[in-house]
């Protein structure tokens, strides 16, 4: 028996290859069910009803997966073209807190049509210079990005914990470290009335048709994935290198910075340093899902999502660990890893 590569991956197994992870991951995750001392079947129908029985779960499961799919286009951006952006969640945070800071200052008094999407460009500005560091590093000292970004997540939300405990903190927070509250003018408009889905879904879902077309219909998409598939060919080609992983670290960064934006201005209206539960690191997940593809990564996110609001109601029955949800989400991260292993090799006697 030996591993033989593809001459090309159908078509028909990259789109199936997804849901055959998803499908092996909760089998997995079934058996710890089944340990736990709960029916497995009712335990995942519990999971469903509690992401989209009711009106409140279903627009609570696309509240949550809205900073997911941004996140996620911002992996999967960033990993198509070889640039392992692990700092999402950093960039997450320094969105929300230049958000924070300008929605409260005097830029506060804009006009809602003006002042939104200044903010929206300033996240995202944000997040687009703390990627562009670990980018620098590598192209300069040649320094792995995956340890700088990572790292610099840690730096991030220290940054953003002194400012919510210093000079951003609200004084009527009854001394909760939470920063000071955007204008009224800055909240996102509502989707639903009275709930909390916002406006930030769509644009989410513009971003990932987007990037999809960037990536598919221009030069630029052309030039990351040829970066990402042989940067030595891709050089060899006339492919500038340098100026394409900056564009791209340009892209990832701002789209993660725009993630944290939008979970201020539509959910929140101020920064806590518990804002993200773990989006950025999330996102990854979300992007191997969907195999980085960006319209992809709006089902991917869709699930993740489900998975963690259903898991409240599904324990709450059933006395089941909340915890399974990030079992069964980590499951397929690793199950997807092993699809999108058989997606490019064949087993041959």
């Amino acid at each position: 028996m030996r591993l033989e590569r593809r001459a090309h991956r159908p078509l028909f197994l990259v789109l199936v290859s997804p849901l055959i992870a998803v499908a092996a991951a909760l089998a997995i995750a079934g058996i710890l069910i089944a340990m736990a001392g709960a029916p497995v079947l009712e335990a995942y129908w519990r999971i469903v009803t509690g992401a989209f029985g009711t009106r409140l779960a279903a627009t609570e499961t696309f509240t949550r997966a809205t900073p997911l799919i941004l996140t996620g286009l911002a992996a999967a951006v960033a990993f198509r073209a070889r640039l392992w952006n692990i700092g999402a969640e950093g960039q997450f945070y320094v969105g929300a807190i230049t958000v924070a800071a300008l929605g409260s200052s005097t830029l506060a008094a804009l006009p809602g049509p003006l002042l939104i999407p200044t903010l929206f460009s300033a996240g995202a500005l944000a997040g687009m210079l703390l990627m562009l560091l670990p980018l620098w590093l590598r192209l300069r000292f040649s320094v792995d990005e995956v340890v700088t970004s990572l790292l610099l997540n840690f730096v991030a939300v220290l940054f953003v914990s002194l400012l919510v405990e210093g000079v951003l903190k609200d004084p009527l927070a009854f001394g909760w470290p939470q920063s000071l509250p955007v204008s009224e003018h800055a909240l996102l408009p509502k989707l639903i009335m009275r709930s909390r889905l916002h406006i930030g879904l769509a644009v989410a879902v513009a971003a990932a048709i987007i990037v999809h077309l960037l990536q598919s219909r221009t030069v630029f998409g052309l030039r990351t994935r040829a970066a990402g598939l042989s940067p030595a060919g891709a050089a060899f080609a006339g492919v500038p290198l340098g100026l394409t992983l900056v564009k791209v670290a340009c892209l990832s960064g701002g789209l993660a910075g725009l993630a944290g934006a939008i979970e201020v201005m539509g959910v929140k209206g101020y920064v806590t340093t518990d804002l993200s539960p773990g989006y950025g690191y999330s996102g990854i997940i979300v992007a191997m899902l969907a195999n980085l593809h960006p319209v992809g990564v709006i089902a991917a996110a869709v699930f993740t999502a489900a998975m963690f609001v259903g898991a409240d109601g599904m324990s709450r029955a059933l006395g089941i660990p909340t915890y399974i949800a990030d079992v069964v989400v980590s499951l397929s991260l690793l199950t997807m890893l092993v699809a999108l292993f058989f997606t490019q090799y064949r087993i041959r006697r």
